[in-house]
């Protein structure tokens, strides 16, 4: 009771620490700006970092969970994202427009894309930047577990295994163990 008590005080100080920043990024509709904040709050040390990092994305990002908890060196690179309650994201992943369901357990490193098609070419072959590419939302599932290293490019069904420095560029349904470069099925929920 005493440390759910202190938790949320110390969420409450939190978000009164973080609030002029987020507005200064129009609550995540300045993307420049939010890039900026997004990025310095993910070099902050420690719990108080946690903290502080969960608290800004609580107000920038679409939907964040205060219950969540965002490790040293990762961050969103697109507020339009959604955090669902206890997600656990460890250190040095970057996020991007994603929707990472409750329960969800992401290891270090990985790496959530906002799709296959960012960057397209011309007629002549030249790459394009990010601003003319197609961004897709990614969802990964509840209850799922992305291991270390993992690049995640397509949707992630629920109560599903990700193996760590696994490639995911097809949908992988629910319930199912993908490894891999592609990734690919190994085990579903009913042994298939």
């Amino acid at each position: 009771m005493i440390r759910r008590l202190l938790k949320r005080t110390l969420l409450g100080i939190c978000l009164m620490v973080v609030w002029p920043t987020a507005l200064l990024t129009a609550f995540g509709r300045w993307e420049s700006a939010y890039g900026f904040f997004a990025t310095a709050y993910a070099l902050l040390p420690g719990l108080p970092g946690d903290y502080l990092r969960i608290a800004f994305y609580n107000l920038t990002l679409i939907e964040c969970s205060l219950s969540s908890r965002i490790q040293f060196g990762s961050f969103f690179a697109h507020p339009q994202a959604k955090v669902e309650p206890r997600v656990y994201i460890g250190s040095y992943c970057v996020l991007g427009k994603a929707t990472i369901g409750e329960n969800t357990q992401i290891a270090s490193g990985v790496q959530i894309l906002s799709g296959r098609h960012q960057h397209s070419r011309d007629e002549s072959g030249q790459i394009s930047g990010s601003d003319r590419g197609a961004f897709t939302e990614i969802t990964i599932g509840h209850d799922c577990w992305i291991g270390g290293g993992a690049l995640v490019m397509a949707d992630v069904g629920d109560g599903t295994t990700i193996g760590a420095g696994s490639v995911v560029s097809r949908a992988i349904p629910p319930g199912s163990v993908a490894v891999g470069n592609p990734a690919r099925v190994i085990r579903t929920a009913a042994g298939a």
